[in-house]
C-alpha cells in the first residue's frame, strides 16, 4: 500500500525540474518569435500566403526567408525579339555574356531562349537558341511593337517545353556583368524598381484598371516586366492578363498619352497585381548607364540610355558629345568593330558598356 501511495505522488524535486524544463522552452519559443517578426518588421506587404513579398528587400533578405547555400534552383532566360538588324545584334550580345556568365560560381542560370515574334525563322536561328510565334494582328499594336511581348510570352509558355521552374524575362538591351543567381524566392518573384514607374502618382489611371476592390494602389509594384524572376506556373496566369490590360491601355488616349513607351511595363506591373503577385524588389538587380556608376554587386547592365561626354570625361546628357555611345546609332545594323574606349574619367560602368 505504500509502495502504491509512492507511485501516485509526484516528488517535489521532480515538479520542480518540470516547471524549469516548462519555463526555459517557453522563454526560447518566445525569443524566436519576436526575433523573426524583428527580422521581418516592415517588409512584409503580400496580403495572402501565396503573394506575400517584401517592401523594400534591397536592405537585405530576412534570416528567415534566406536559403541553403547548397540549394540550386536555376531559370530559363527569355527575351523577346524582332528580325530588324537592330534587335538582331542586341540579341546577340546579350547571348555572348550570357555563355560567358552561365557556367560561373553563383550562376543559377538554365537554358536560353531567344521568342522571335516575328513569324518566321530568321539567319540566326543555328546561332541562338529561338522559338518562333506569331506577332500581333496586322495594326493592333498601332506602332508600338512592345505590345507584342506579352502575347509572344503567351505563346511560348503554352507550346515550348520549359525544364526550369523559374523564368528570367530578360530583353536584348541587357549584358551579363556578374554571374546571376536565382534572386526570387518561393513563390515570391523578384523584379528591379524603376524610378520612373510611379502607380501611386498616377492613382487616377490605375484606378480604370485596378479597382478599389483589388486592393491598395501600392500593391501595385513600380516595376515592368524585365528583369523578373518568376515561377513558369505564375507567368502562365500573369501573361494573358498582362496582354490584356496592355491592349486596353493603348486603346485609352489618357493612359496612352500618360504612359507613352513604358505603357506596357505598366501593363504588367497592374497584371500582376490583380492576380495578388508582389515582386521582391531588387536594385542590384540592374544598372542603367550614365546614371549608374558601379558594376560591383550588380548583375545586368542595361544600355537603353546614350552616354555622351566630352574628353575631359564630362557627362553632356541631353547634348550629343565629343565621346559618346546610344544603341539608337545603330538601327541598321551592330556598331562597328574597335569601338574607341571613353575618355579618362568616365563611369566605369560606361566603360564596360
Amino acid at each position: 500500500m505504500i509502495g502504491r501511495k509512492n507511485m501516485g505522488r509526484a516528488s517535489p524535486l521532480f515538479l520542480i525540474l518540470l516547471a524549469l524544463g516548462f519555463f526555459f522552452a517557453t522563454y526560447n519559443l518566445l525569443s524566436m518569435i519576436i526575433h523573426n517578426r524583428t527580422a521581418g518588421s516592415g517588409n512584409w506587404v503580400g496580403d495572402d500566403s501565396d503573394s506575400q513579398s517584401l517592401s523594400d528587400p534591397i536592405i537585405g533578405m530576412p534570416d528567415n526567408l534566406k536559403r541553403s547555400k547548397n540549394a540550386k534552383f536555376p531559370f530559363h532566360v527569355a527575351l523577346t525579339a524582332t528580325d530588324a538588324p537592330y534587335s538582331k545584334w542586341q540579341c546577340r550580345i546579350m547571348y555572348y555574356w550570357y555563355k560567358k556568365k552561365k557556367d560561373l560560381p553563383g550562376s543559377e542560370m538554365g537554358g536560353f531562349t531567344r521568342i522571335l515574334h516575328s513569324g518566321s525563322a530568321d539567319n540566326l536561328m543555328d546561332e541562338i537558341p529561338t522559338f518562333v510565334v506569331d506577332p500581333l494582328p496586322a495594326g493592333l499594336d498601332r506602332g508600338y511593337i512592345v505590345l507584342n511581348r506579352p502575347w509572344a510570352f503567351v505563346q511560348w509558355l503554352e507550346k515550348a517545353t520549359i525544364e526550369e521552374e523559374y523564368i528570367l524575362m530578360a530583353e536584348p538591351d541587357h549584358i551579363f556583368v556578374n554571374p546571376l543567381p536565382n534572386l526570387a524566392h518561393g513563390s515570391l518573384p523578384a523584379g528591379f524598381p524603376f524610378f520612373y514607374i510611379k502607380p501611386t502618382q498616377n492613382e487616377k489611371i490605375i484606378r480604370k484598371f485596378f479597382p478599389e476592390e483589388n486592393g491598395p494602389v501600392t500593391n501595385v509594384d513600380p516595376i515592368g516586366n524585365s528583369p523578373v524572376i518568376i515561377k513558369k506556373d505564375t507567368l502562365e496566369k500573369i501573361a494573358p492578363t498582362w496582354m490584356n490590360v496592355s491592349l486596353r491601355m493603348k486603346d485609352d488616349p489618357e493612359t496612352d498619352k500618360a504612359f507613352g513607351w513604358v505603357l506596357e511595363m505598366y501593363a504588367y506591373a497592374v497584371a500582376s497585381a490583380l492576380h495578388g503577385v508582389q515582386h521582391i524588389l531588387r536594385k542590384d538587380f540592374m544598372l542603367q548607364p550614365p546614371w549608374d556608376l558601379d558594376t560591383r554587386k550588380k548583375f545586368i547592365i542595361h544600355y537603353t540610355y546614350g552616354c555622351d561626354y566630352n574628353m575631359k570625361g564630362e557627362l553632356t546628357y541631353g547634348k550629343i558629345g565629343e565621346w559618346r555611345f546610344d544603341k539608337r546609332s545603330h538601327l541598321r545594323g551592330p556598331p562597328p568593330r574597335n569601338l574607341p574606349l571613353p575618355p579618362p574619367g568616365v563611369p566605369e560602368s560606361v566603360v564596360r558598356v
